[in-house]
């Protein structure tokens, strides 16, 4: 499986953005998805994740309200909707692909690049 990330950006605080990330490859619809995010000088945080049928979602205590993943498996497609952004959800955001949705990378098999996100205040 290849993941590709997209619709990073710049934005205001108080903005939204929507991140996809398309998949390629024979069994999408299997795999639990995840994405990440990395700021400057940081560790790689978990930010949320999906089951493979998107009946089960996980977030991090700091996006939770303000974050929605959601997945298209007709369309190869996860999507991370982010609403409220402030200035600190400002990382590099990373899908990724496993056979659960955990909350830590390591169990993840498969990463996407990465798109910027920067929220300005």
């Amino acid at each position: 499986v290849q993941l590709q990330a997209s619709g990073g950006g710049l934005v205001q605080a108080g903005g939204s953005l929507r991140l996809s990330c398309a998949a390629s490859g024979r069994g999408f619809s299997s795999f639990a998805m995840g994405w990440f995010r990395q700021a400057p000088g940081k560790e790689r945080e978990f930010v949320a994740a999906i089951s493979w049928s998107g009946g089960s979602t996980y977030y991090a205590d700091s996006v939770k309200g303000r974050f929605t993943i959601s997945r298209d498996n007709a369309k190869n497609t996860v999507y991370l909707q982010m609403n409220s952004l402030k200035p600190e959800d400002t990382a590099v955001y990373s899908c990724a692909a496993g056979g659960i949705p955990t909350m830590t990378s390591r169990p993840y098999q498969y990463w996407g690049q990465g798109t910027q996100v920067t929220v300005s205040s």
